[in-house]
């Protein structure tokens, strides 16, 4: 589903990513692992097609990013602060979102939000939401249009422990469908309670250690 072959990324001299490869099959997944800086959001950015600037090549479902299409097809997407309008409400936000792609009705958008513990009716602005909000909201963003493909960047950032916990069943439950999935996370429980294995990147690099995840299925 991804395959990412010998992809380097050079900004200002300085070296991004260096010479990565990796695949994931369809319906895995896979964690990303490794210290702030190490270039994991810079490697999900380039397979996003956010920043096509690198060699090599990454393919999605057969289509090369950057040559065949600019941006994965059925793709949910959290990477970092999820970004929306200020001065409109998590509702309206998805509302134009949906209309930007396949349209989605408003039961479907509701169910999402409720799922990922927003109440719809709200009408604050999202500028007076709290950063646990505004993920949540990327979550909600990110499932909406049934994706096939999940790339989700620290998806836990500023959320409670009981919201947290909810989340990584949400996620177990979207593997379970057969979605494929690609997760960054600082905290390698979340790695170990959803991925099946992953890869650790340091200094811009998959490190040889990379492998199968320690399943642990009971909540930490």
């Amino acid at each position: 589903m991804i395959e990412v072959k010998n992809v380097s990324l050079i900004i200002n001299k300085y070296k991004i990513l260096a010479n990565v490869s990796l695949e994931i099959k369809e319906g895995e997944a896979v964690g990303l692992v490794g210290a702030n800086g190490s270039g994991k959001t810079m490697l999900m950015k380039c397979i996003c097609g956010f920043n096509t600037m690198f060699t090599g090549e990454i393919k999605v479902n057969g289509k090369r990013i950057g040559k065949d299409m600019e941006f994965p097809e059925k793709t949910g997407i959290i990477i970092e602060t999820p970004g929306f309008i200020p001065y409109m409400s998590g509702y309206e936000n998805l509302k134009l979102l949906s209309g930007s792609g396949s349209k989605i009705s408003k039961e479907q958008i509701y169910y999402y939000m409720n799922l990922a513990g927003l109440d719809p009716e709200n009408k604050k602005n999202v500028k007076k939401y709290s950063l646990g909000m505004r993920q949540r909201l990327g979550l909600a963003q990110a499932l909406m249009e049934d994706p096939d493909i999940l790339i989700l960047d620290e998806p836990f950032n500023g959320i409670d422990k009981k919201m947290l916990l909810k989340m990584r069943d949400i996620f177990v439950g979207e593997k379970s469908k057969g979605k494929t999935i690609l997760m960054a996370s600082h905290n390698e429980k979340d790695i170990e309670y959803i991925c099946d294995r992953k890869y650790e990147i340091d200094e811009g690099a998959i490190v040889p250690s990379s492998g199968d995840c320690s399943k642990s299925m009971q909540h930490s």
